[in-house]
């Protein structure tokens, strides 16, 4: 019965070590991929989104850049920001 319980105390401790450490592995982690840029992007996009399907909370749709840009032959790269007509 002794052994049980040193057998129990020494697995719970060394149990609760690699628990602690990989709780720390797994929040630097999700630190780092919340901060990177991309990831907030793709976050605002799908909580535009998500706040479209609510009811009530409609938002105007945004035209895309490439909606703003017209034909112009006399600009050199044959475009010119500008509003379509």
């Amino acid at each position: 019965m002794f052994r049980l319980a040193i057998g129990f105390v020494i697995g719970y401790i060394l149990g609760a070590k690699a628990g602690h450490e990989r709780y720390e592995q797994i929040r630097r982690l999700t630190s780092t991929v919340s901060d990177n840029p991309a990831v907030q992007g793709v976050s605002g996009f799908v909580e535009a989104k998500v706040t479209n399907l609510l009811p009530g909370h409609q938002h105007e749709p945004r035209r895309p850049d490439a909606a703003y840009l017209v034909d112009d032959p006399e600009s050199p790269s044959g475009s010119q920001s500008g509003p379509i007509s």
